[in-house]
């Protein structure tokens, strides 16, 4: 299993798969509108928006298994993506017209033979079965309107980035949303609506930001009022300051109101700042971006949700900025337990070895071409279903942490020898720390972490009192350090290309600020987390 798909693994335990909707807000939290317990959306994005307006894959797979696919890897809900032309412009057209339409012969093929009964279909028609088949899987549903032109997204000037552009007119945008939350009323999985995706462009304007923003969440208000609305910022997506002036008044739908953000390695320009910074340093720089463009909303009288709703990377490893990125913006996922959609996916075949056998599996193919293999990311996950997040507001129940290692999407545990070492974050140890120079303490149990020198195995203890070598501190936002017994310090270490799973302490990397070394082999989190 590669290392993002332990990751996901770990992001994805925490994921609610049992509640009752419809679905609204409190506070920064998402809930069960019936017992208002809390809600952790776990999504994947599925493109729908292109020129055929088709989710992407039916010419490769019969629906219900790539539906069956998405549950079996843990997600609990799907980003699907719509273009607005589809409900304004092109009601009658069918499946079969679509494709002929764009030239696409052998794709259409592929449909008539794995998925023959949607080819007379409306493309309504077809997403509508799609929906359905994922809500008889238990997966919810967030429909996108990422654009309203049919097409790839997305730039600057593609004519569909701010109201105002030639496929971005007010009128028109407000009479899709009216129309896709009036014909998904009756389908309850269908949990919320994106007013539009990445705002921007040379039109963008904070004037009409509010003023559009309002007369589309209405809107969907009043066609549907189950519906979560969740709006976007400026800038791709990414800049939401100028609600710290003025917030956006929707009282009569507050507990309805979701934000979004996205962000990959190349936001704004960034790709290759991960590769010439020291990383600690610069990640530590993009989270401070993050809480003050959009984090923010978090917190105070007028806090809500942050649904991270677009991120990814390459998990094969070909892109050295992109995992350097994923690294420092999980562990801002996991500090923050922010909800979540892993994408763009576009679903495809691909070869894998299982067991030295060749085999064809679903995947996804990230934008700009990534390889993903997503079958094996959460393939466990819904085993696990009784760890519904990590933190539930209304829990009366004292909080633990977990040791988390982002590289490896492993969480510290001790075997039944006492022997310490990286693996699953399902059912992982349970430790108590009380703040630097403390012990940490495995849970129900008189032991602690220690160590002895430089390069020697993560160890347990019962002397947890008196020691140096068993006080730990947090070193920086990343690294979990002590003093060994020659007074030297080190930190947590675990390397992913290392056959072994025993943690050892190491020479710290990275926390003077200035080296380029790659210091994410010692990045630990203690996640702290009220869930038993």
């Amino acid at each position: 299993m590669t290392k993002l798909a332990t990751i996901f693994i770990f992001l994805c335990t925490f994921a609610t798969f049992s509640h009752c909707l419809p679905l609204s807000t409190s506070s920064r939290w998402i809930i069960d509108d019936e017992n208002g317990q809390r809600v952790k959306l776990a999504c994947v994005n599925w493109a729908a928006h292109l020129q055929t307006m088709l989710p992407e894959g039916l010419d490769q797979q019969p629906i219900n298994n790539i539906v069956k696919q998405i549950s079996l890897m843990g997600f609990n809900c799907v980003r699907l993506t719509w273009a607005t032309y589809m409900f304004t412009r092109n009601s009658i057209l069918t499946v079969a017209q679509s494709f002929a339409n764009n030239g696409l012969h052998d794709a259409q093929l592929g449909i008539a033979q794995k998925n023959p009964q949607i080819l007379g279909l409306t493309v309504f028609e077809a997403q509508r079965a799609v929906i359905e088949e994922m809500g008889r899987h238990g997966i919810m549903s967030v429909l996108d309107n990422h654009l309203s032109r049919p097409m790839w997204c997305c730039g600057n000037h593609d004519g569909n980035g701010f109201w105002g552009d030639e496929d971005f007119q007010l009128k028109e945008w407000l009479e899709g949303l009216d129309i896709v939350a009036k014909k998904y009323k009756d389908l309850p999985m269908v949990i919320g609506i994106s007013l539009r995706n990445e705002l921007r462009g040379p039109l963008q304007n904070q004037s009409v930001w509010y003023k559009n923003v309002k007369k589309g969440a209405k809107t969907i208000h009043k066609a549907n009022p189950n519906l979560l609305i969740i709006i976007s910022g400026l800038n791709y997506d990414i800049d939401f300051t100028f609600l710290k002036r003025k917030p956006l008044n929707l009282l009569n739908m507050r507990n309805k109101i979701v934000y979004e953000i996205h962000r990959y390695a190349f936001t704004e320009g960034q790709a290759n700042w991960f590769l010439t910074q020291p990383l600690n340093k610069f990640c530590d720089t993009i989270k401070k971006e993050i809480m003050n463009k959009s984090g923010f909303l978090l917190k105070g009288k007028n806090a809500a949700p942050l649904f991270v709703s677009e991120f990814g990377s390459d998990q094969k490893g070909m892109n050295p900025s992109g995992n350097l990125f994923m690294g420092c913006l999980l562990t801002f996922l996991v500090d923050l337990d922010l909800d979540w959609a892993f994408g763009p996916c576009k679903v495809i075949i691909i070869p894998i070895k299982v067991n030295r056998v060749w085999m064809n599996r679903l995947g996804c193919l990230i934008i700009h071409g990534i390889l993903l293999e997503v079958l094996n990311i959460m393939q466990n996950c819904n085993l696990f279903n009784k760890n519904s997040k990590v933190n539930d507001p209304k829990s009366k129940k004292p909080k633990y942490y977990l040791l988390f290692h982002p590289q490896s999407g492993k969480c510290l545990n001790v075997a039944t020898n006492n022997v310490v070492q990286a693996s699953s974050c399902i059912g992982a140890s349970r430790w108590i720390y009380h703040g630097d120079r403390t012990s940490i303490r495995l849970t129900g149990t008189s032991s602690c972490l220690t160590t002895s020198r430089e390069g020697m195995p993560l160890t347990l203890s019962k002397d947890c009192n008196n020691s140096e070598k068993n006080r730990w501190k947090l070193a920086s936002n990343y690294h979990i350090s002590n003093i060994d017994e020659n007074g030297k310090e080190l930190c947590l270490d675990f390397d992913t290309n290392s056959s072994s799973n025993k943690v050892l302490v190491r020479k710290c990397v990275g926390l003077d600020g200035k080296s380029n070394d790659n210091p994410q082999s010692q990045w630990f989190k203690l996640v702290s987390t009220n869930v038993y």
